[in-house]
């Protein structure tokens, strides 16, 4: 089964690019190649159309547990939407290598690594325990863009 085929048994769409909020420009590349490893740049959660996934703000005060983990889905699904325009299959991808997760909290929120497991989750739900398997850090942050609870970045390798 391919990577898109489980995408769709699953009910999942990828959302278009990211539609930045007004005055918010990103003077760089969500993905970069070499060789036959692929960098992704930070991905937040997105809703169907590209906007940017609400709630915002911090988790231990503005959002819940359950909507951190929702975030960190919606990621997933942001960076498998630009991956998907990038590569023009996903089937190109070998292996998940590494991913990193910043949750945006307050000072007293300490359950980073359950927030994260929501991208992690998703991933090897997709991608299978052998391909979707990666090394993974996740941090608290005192913030990040445009207040959003979530960001990760990942590292990809990609078949010959």
């Amino acid at each position: 089964m391919s990577y898109q085929e489980k995408l769709n048994e699953l009910g999942l769409a990828l959302p278009p690019p990211l539609q930045l909020p007004p005055g918010v420009e990103l003077p760089y590349s969500p993905i970069k190649i070499s060789g036959n490893i692929c960098y992704v740049s930070g991905h937040i959660a997105q809703n169907p159309d590209g906007t940017v996934m609400e709630p915002l703000g911090r988790l231990g005060t503005d959002v819940s547990l359950q909507q951190g983990v929702e975030a960190a889905r919606g990621s997933a699904l942001a960076m498998l939407g630009s991956l998907q325009r990038e590569l023009g299959d996903l089937d190109r991808i070998e292996g998940w290598l590494s991913v990193f997760g910043m949750v945006n909290t307050s000072a007293d929120f300490h359950a980073h690594p359950i927030v994260i497991n929501g991208f992690s989750n998703l991933i090897l739900e997709i991608f299978g325990p052998e391909a979707g398997s990666h090394t993974r850090s996740a941090i608290g942050v005192a913030g990040l863009p445009i207040n959003t609870p979530v960001e990760v970045e990942a590292v990809i390798e990609l078949k010959a």
